[in-house]
């Protein structure tokens, strides 16, 4: 890199090497001796050798350039959030309360909760103390119904905390609109409770009361961490209520949601994970359902927008701009 040339990340593109791609575009190639001026070009993919002219460099199509780029952030995104794991799993030893004896007046502020019938309990203390507000964050897992026994006795709880006059707020993904004995659940609660649907959410969360929160401290959430910091409580109550503006009300009452242009908001969804390259796997696990319905959803997006083949696809759905328009 030249001595005159500043480091910096894709997401920070020069100035002369923005008006060096937009000339290459314009011109259809530059050569390598301008492009000294700019090895970021070279270095995130936006300038490429040509196969027939080996003193020439051609730009890389914009969409083209773009997907390369969001599909190397979601990579660096996805490291971080194992590596984010790894360290959860590792120090969580280290914090369970038999490792490092404390007062039993002192309660910390992270607490590490092992096997699911103990955070279970744990759950259910907190909900019995409570008389303000859960919020709860309730990612589909493509189970059916839980156990009847657990769902009752849930049942019990909520209803007892509502009469309490608590007020209970949760979130799902869309797809548990096709899961009646969700629905089912808040028709027979009676008093202040309100369920949402979005494409896509975090994984699990439960507040309660603005006290303490938990969260999954593993993939099959076996560890859970039980939060009372102040910090992290009130940034998971942020989140959760920028999510839930932007979220669709599915009780009490639905709400008829557009599709202009023939994409759905489910298509919708499905583009934009397509434009990061994804696989119809990852599509399907993020968006909640099984992976023959993604690919019923990919095929009518296809269809609307006139593609014949998967690449087609990527750069039909960034020339029609759906992605610039909220779903």
């Amino acid at each position: 890199m030249t001595s005159s040339h500043l480091a910096h990340g894709p997401e920070q593109l020069c100035g002369i090497g923005l008006e060096l791609y937009r000339q290459a575009l314009e011109r259809g190639h530059v050569s390598p001796a301008a492009a000294e001026a700019a090895p970021c070009l070279i270095d995130y993919g936006l300038l490429q050798l040509s196969l027939d002219h080996y003193d020439r460099l051609e730009p890389v199509p914009p969409v083209a350039a773009l997907h390369g780029l969001l599909r190397a952030s979601g990579e660096h995104i996805a490291d971080k959030r194992r590596s984010e794991t790894q360290l959860i799993e590792i120090f969580s030893t280290l914090m369970r309360p038999d490792t490092h004896p404390r007062a039993a007046e002192d309660t910390p502020a992270l607490k590490v909760l092992s096997g699911k019938e103990r955070i279970g309990e744990v759950i259910g203390r907190s909900m019995v103390a409570a008389s303000e507000q859960v919020l709860t964050i309730q990612p589909h897992d493509g189970l059916v119904r839980p156990p009847f026994h657990h769902h009752e006795a849930a049942m019990e709880r909520d209803q007892a905390f509502l009469d309490r006059g608590g007020r209970i707020r949760a979130l799902y993904q869309h797809t548990v609109r096709n899961a009646p004995y969700v629905l089912a659940r808040y028709e027979k609660l009676t008093g202040d409770v309100e369920a949402r649907t979005l494409d896509e959410i975090t994984e699990r969360l439960i507040v309660v009361d603005r006290a303490v929160a938990f969260i999954p401290a593993n993939a099959d959430r076996s560890l859970a961490l039980e939060v009372r910091h102040p910090a992290l409580l009130s940034h998971f109550i942020t989140t959760f209520d920028r999510l839930w503006r932007l979220a669709s009300p599915m009780h009490p009452g639905t709400v008829e949601r557009l599709t202009p242009d023939g994409i759905t908001p489910r298509q919708h969804a499905i583009a934009a994970l397509l434009i990061e390259g994804h696989t119809d796997n990852v599509i399907a696990e993020r968006l909640g359902m099984n992976v023959r319905t993604a690919r019923v959803h990919i095929a009518k997006l296809a269809a609307t927008l006139g593609s014949e083949s998967r690449a087609q696809l990527g750069y039909l759905i960034g020339r029609s701009g759906i992605l610039d328009r909220e779903g």
